[in-house]
């Protein structure tokens, strides 16, 4: 009945848990979700103001594929500013959540046979699309040792005539790591001598940084009209369910990606981005506030997982993720995800849910309360313990 396709798109595990979980709520259980990605914080009231105002106003109706222009001039203004490189709209589309960028890029611009490297552990929905469209994933193991970025040599030799697109995300879900300057130069220094290698950009996390700037590889020279910046507004304006993102790539690529836009979505909605132009070029503060508890959240919930015996957590420098490497606990990732669910009461997501080299690990999200992350700190460590 299905299409052959099918049997090759994965899912995104986050989603499966959290279901499980509100199973458990409903039949009495106290839950505590460290599993979702997805800020516990109200989405800033200038940006709800101006949705209102925008639905008031009548931006109710249709708009273009690739986005309303003001919108478009908006992103194109943000990119060149902060990415030090000349945008213009016509070279962003924007999108009901980020999601479709990744989605749309890779079924533009890669073909059956085709390779991509990506990051693993990493966002599933990398390898569920390369897979989708035919292509063959090649993953990039991220090391511990080298704070989760993968190994540049290794990196090199992975490389060949049939390589296609280079999947970067930084800050990264789900280790945290960030990609430097001085790391993304290595990175540059290789894919410059590579001309016909797309590089798709993961840049959500963009200011959930504790340390240093954010950098992208689209600002190194050469690197813009080969690299497709994917981003949106659910992580740092706590927008998840506004479904609001966009892309920023080459012209020809973009006229490919509005087209599949067409096909699929018609266009994203009007009100919505009308709210998405406030985001970027209205006050920050509610940002730097979101940033700032979550350092705190980030400390308190890396030196409680570090005081649990078979626990070993690094510090994250970006992100909302902790990712401690929990082998010395005997157990394996996907049994102790269940384990501390059904009888710890805390939703975690399992490390092998990102991907074969995320064994052994664990993914907590620290998107809640500090109350309830020591809650579920207290519960885990007696779990181990028992």
């Amino acid at each position: 009945m299905l299409a052959e396709r099918m049997s090759r798109l994965g899912t995104e595990t986050a989603f499966e848990v959290l279901a499980k979980a509100r199973k458990l709520e409903a039949q009495g259980k106290e839950i505590v979700h460290l599993e979702i990605g997805e800020p516990d914080f109200e989405t800033p009231v200038n940006i709800k103001e101006r949705a209102k105002r925008a639905i008031d106003e009548g931006w109710t109706h249709y708009g273009p594929s690739a986005g309303l222009p003001q919108a478009r001039e908006a992103t194109a203004r943000y990119i060149s500013r902060t990415r030090n490189i000349p945008v213009k709209p016509e070279e962003v589309v924007i999108t009901p959540g980020a999601k479709p960028i990744m989605f749309f890029s890779i079924l533009a611009t890669v073909n059956e046979g085709d390779e991509v490297l990506y990051p693993n552990p990493g966002f599933p929905i990398y390898e569920s699309m390369i897979n989708f469209v035919g292509a063959k994933p090649v993953p990039l193991k991220l090391e511990e040792k080298l704070d989760f970025l993968f190994d540049i040599d290794e990196f090199k030799k992975k490389l060949n005539r049939k390589t296609k697109m280079v999947i970067l995300n930084s800050p990264h879900n789900p280790t945290g790591s960030v990609m430097n300057k001085d790391y993304l130069k290595e990175l540059y220094e290789v894919l410059s001598k590579q001309e016909n290698i797309l590089v798709l950009s993961d840049e959500v996390y963009e200011h959930i940084l504790y340390e240093g700037e954010h950098h992208s590889l689209a600002s190194f020279p050469g690197m813009k009209d080969r690299t497709i910046i994917l981003n949106g507004y659910s992580k740092t304006y706590a927008m998840t369910g506004w479904r609001l993102g966009y892309g920023v790539m080459n012209e020809k690529i973009a006229q490919a990606v509005t087209k599949l836009q067409t096909n699929s979505n018609s266009c994203t909605a009007a009100f919505t981005q009308l709210a998405g132009i406030e985001a970027l070029e209205g006050p920050q503060d509610d940002v730097k506030k979101m940033v700032a508890e979550f350092r705190k959240r980030r400390d308190v919930i890396v030196n409680g997982l570090n005081e649990i015996e078979g626990f070993h957590c690094p510090m994250p420098k970006g992100a909302f993720y902790v990712f401690p490497n929990v082998e010395k606990t005997g157990i394996k990732s996907k049994e102790l995800e269940q384990l501390l669910l059904e009888q710890a009461g805390v939703a975690s997501l399992s490390g092998a849910a990102f991907g074969m080299f995320g064994e052994g690990f664990l993914r907590f999200s620290y998107a809640n309360s500090v109350g309830n992350i020591q809650k579920a700190l207290d519960r885990i460590k007696k779990f181990i313990k028992k």
